[in-house]
């Protein structure tokens, strides 16, 4: 037991004696010094006390012999600290005060990065995701022989199918609030609209997405719950555009586990427009 508490005791004074140390750091006016510490607390993943002393100096280093490591330690600090937000920033500022910087390369890597680590899940706003992503596209456009390339592509793509699972999830709350009126009425058609317009645009931006035959999928399914709770006027134009979206969707994948279903509304579609 007593061990136990001479080692607390031990902590807590080396605790205390860095913090008094940092303290004198912070205090000093002889920014030399501030900086080599500042150095040695990033080296030592002390990342909050690197940021605390490089923010006040960064701008008064400017011009000097460390102005350029000063700016991006502190953008490497403040991203090692998950203030995702605040790094992005610092990192933009690298770049555009030094675009032939020393680690002018790294920095515009790292504002996408930053920017990656604060994407949201698909259903919130992407914001965040469409600055990822155009942040990796300006790095592989100023840097396209650097060894990083094939990591920016690969969160490049990794962003891109967020946001079309945002589309999807889209569609389908569209297709599903469709379904939930249950009555025939203005409700329920301008949701199905809703949803075939989401999904046909996703497939136009992103023709090549592994989703594809799930938004082809919700458009089949949208166009014929359209025709059956069209109103007479336009019955059979919907169910005719109903018959041949079931076609089309059988055409492209021939094996799909809804293979039964277009099948199915081929069948109504025909004993509709036939009658």
């Amino acid at each position: 037991m007593k061990r136990n508490v001479f080692f607390v005791a031990c902590a807590m004074l080396l605790l205390s004696s860095c913090a008094g140390e940092f303290s004198k750091v912070f205090k000093s006016e002889d920014y030399g010094y501030r900086y080599e510490y500042a150095k040695q607390c990033f080296a030592e993943g002390e990342y909050a006390h690197c940021v605390s002393l490089l923010e006040g100096m960064v701008t008064m280093l400017k011009g000097g012999d460390n102005a350029q490591e000063s700016l991006y330690m502190l953008a490497m600090a403040q991203y090692m600290s998950r203030d995702y937000e605040s790094a992005s920033q610092t990192f933009k500022k690298y770049g555009s005060s030094y675009p032939k910087g020393q680690y002018a390369e790294k920095a515009a890597f790292y504002v996408g990065e930053s920017l990656f680590e604060s994407a949201p899940e698909p259903r919130l706003d992407q914001t965040p995701t469409i600055g990822a992503i155009n942040a990796y596209q300006q790095f592989l456009d100023l840097f396209p022989e650097s060894e990083l390339r094939p990591e920016a592509q690969r969160k490049l793509f990794e962003l891109q199918d967020k946001l079309i699972m945002k589309e999807y999830l889209s569609a389908k709350l569209y297709f599903n609030l469709g379904g939930y009126y249950g009555n025939i009425n203005a409700n329920n058609e301008s949701n199905y609209t809703a949803c075939i317009i989401t999904a046909q645009n996703a497939l136009k931006t992103y023709p090549f997405t592994n989703l594809r035959e799930d938004f082809s999928l919700l458009i089949m399914k949208s166009k014929f719950q359209l025709a059956e709770s069209s109103s007479e006027e336009r019955r059979l134009e919907r169910y005719r555009d109903a018959e041949d979206e079931c076609y089309g969707f059988l055409n492209e994948f021939p094996d799909s586990d809804e293979k039964s279903t277009a099948e199915r509304y081929i069948a109504k579609c025909k004993k509709i427009t036939k009658d």
